[in-house]
């Protein structure tokens, strides 16, 4: 008994001590939690992402889709991806027509361009990379990627319409995508190249939100670019969970990143507005499959959250799919967007 009693005693020191370190662990965060990103912007500037490869694996018409993000719903923010294995098939060869023609349609618009470069760019397998280089050593693979940077950046410069470089998308996130491991010398080099070529323009770095630190991102860059999703798969029982995360949480989590990597502004690339695939193409699930993760209602609620977060610049995610639902019969979601952007 006396044993037991000894044995008790210090499992009860031990765990008063734990608690202890909890507490103040959650009293430190919160006094760094505060800092110059508690003020909400007071307006909105809305965007969208567009892909064209993956409009097309939607079996829609690209540049008709692309004309009605620009002329039905008046999107005048738009993040662009210049996917490596669409630029350069060949080697040495460049093909720029298709992109030249995004940025000629922004510009008689008025919209303005967020141009993504690099090999890892949105959408699935992250890493776009050309066939004739894939079996190459990943050394090489970097020499060829600087020429593509530096390719892309000398033609596109001078184009009014684009107002910032994204250099590469989430390029730490290690466990999603069919990418080689993250090489921080290196995407120094592509952010140290892409500022030689065009000082006067920010270069955006993104990551995670939910998932990162921000702490080797945030070294780089001159805007950092966090993603913003709701609704994801849940792990341990199926189905899908929601982030438990408050709308304030990506401010107060870039005010005590702030304080060991100086934040100069905060944007939010990626803001969930798709249904997530997790299972089957999303061009093959039927509405009731969707509905599970990106129903109206749930549009309505992650545009409110993105509105909560108080976040000056939002990049919406998942413009193609609403337009093959409207394809489809189900204008829900674009008509609701719609209002957003000519509100």
């Amino acid at each position: 008994m006396i044993k037991k009693s000894r044995f008790f005693t210090k499992l009860k020191k031990f765990l008063l001590v734990v608690l202890g370190l909890i507490l103040l662990f959650i009293i430190v965060l919160f006094i760094l939690s505060f800092g110059p990103f508690d003020r909400k912007a007071e307006k909105i500037t809305w965007g969208v992402t567009f892909s064209k490869p993956y409009t097309q694996s939607l079996e829609i018409d690209w540049k008709e889709a692309y004309v009605a993000v620009l002329d039905d719903l008046k999107v005048r923010n738009l993040r662009i991806p210049a996917y490596w294995n669409e630029m350069e098939g060949p080697k040495d060869t460049f093909y720029f027509e298709d992109l030249d023609w995004q940025i000629n349609e922004a510009e008689k618009r008025g919209t303005e361009i967020v141009l993504s470069i690099g090999r890892r760019l949105p959408r699935w397998p992250e890493c776009h990379i050309p066939p004739w280089i894939r079996d190459e050593s990943e050394e090489f693979q970097q020499e060829r990627i600087l020429i593509m940077l530096e390719t892309v950046v000398n033609r596109y410069k001078d184009r009014s319409s684009i107002k910032a470089w994204q250099v590469e998308n989430e390029p730490f996130l290690r466990f999603f995508g069919i990418c080689p491991k993250p090489d921080e010398d290196f995407f120094k080099a592509e952010v140290d190249l892409v500022k030689s070529l065009d000082p006067s323009r920010p270069i955006i770095v993104s990551d995670s939100g939910e998932l990162s630190t921000w702490l080797t991102a945030s070294k780089y860059g001159d805007i950092f670019g966090t993603t913003m999703y709701r609704v994801v798969p849940s792990a341990l029982r199926g189905g899908f969970t929601t982030y438990p995360l408050p709308p304030w949480f990506y401010r107060k989590k870039a005010n005590i990143v702030n304080k060991f990597r100086p934040l100069n502004e905060l944007i939010v690339v990626e803001l969930q507005a798709e249904a997530w695939a997790s299972k089957k193409f999303i061009g093959h699930m039927t509405i009731e499959e969707s509905n599970e993760s990106m129903s109206l209602e749930q549009f309505r609620k992650n545009i409110q959250y993105g509105r909560d977060s108080g976040i000056g610049e939002i990049y919406l995610w998942g413009v193609e799919w609403w337009y093959w639902l409207k394809l489809q019969g189900h204008d829900e979601i674009w008509n609701e967007a719609q209002k957003l952007f000519t509100e």
